[in-house]
């Protein structure tokens, strides 16, 4: 009868040693936010909402000389800046469907040319709509805010600043998958340890 108190005894507190072992080793560690990642997400974000402001102001220029007959040939080109407009879009996303077919998308220098193609596009023919104050302004907005991503796009491809971008993507998930890999660990060792617990006498 006492050995069995014994036994209870110093098993009780090895039950309690592992489950503060398995909780201290357990963490939710999470990998610390880039700066450097971080400010190029803002820097798309901010093409994007330049790319969406350039679709915005041709798409009504198109529609304006497709209906009002002003010049169907400006109409034309205008649904052609939008097209590639979306393109600058997908091209952000960095979809590596559209990197595999298009891999000048993959690199700043040749995103940025896009982006000043873009905005000559869109501030083009802006003299056909001096009676309309509100579309010169948009376009000027769009077409100046796409032509100063895609100068900076351009002098960052320049340095170099892409392949610096993909590295650090790469090494952030990289410590993403470590981290997952070691939690995993840690609840396997945990169920282990609990089970062996159970099977304690």
């Amino acid at each position: 009868m006492s050995r069995d108190i014994e036994e209870a005894d110093v098993t009780q507190p090895l039950a309690n040693t592992t489950a503060t072992t398995s909780s201290s080793t357990n963490p939710k560690a999470k990998p610390k936010s880039d700066p450097i990642l971080a400010t190029c997400r803002c820097f798309s974000f901010v093409t994007i909402v330049a790319s969406i402001l350039c679709i915005i102001a041709n798409v009504y220029s198109a529609v304006r000389s497709f209906t009002d007959g002003l010049d169907i040939f400006d109409g034309i080109f205008r649904c052609y800046a939008v097209v590639i407009a979306v393109f600058v879009i997908v091209a952000e996303t960095e979809w590596s469907f559209v990197t595999k077919f298009w891999k000048v998308l993959e690199y700043w220098a040749g995103r940025g040319m896009l982006q000043i193609f873009v905005a000559v596009m869109t501030r083009a023919y802006s003299d056909t709509y001096t009676e309309r104050h509100a579309i010169l302004l948009l376009q000027d907005i769009a077409s100046y805010t796409m032509l100063a991503c895609g100068l900076i796009y351009v002098v960052s491809g320049v340095l170099c600043l892409g392949f610096l971008k993909r590295a650090r993507q790469n090494k952030q998930i990289s410590a993403q998958q470590a981290i997952k890999d070691l939690q995993e660990l840690e609840q396997r060792r945990a169920e282990l340890e609990a089970l062996l617990i159970d099977d304690t006498p």
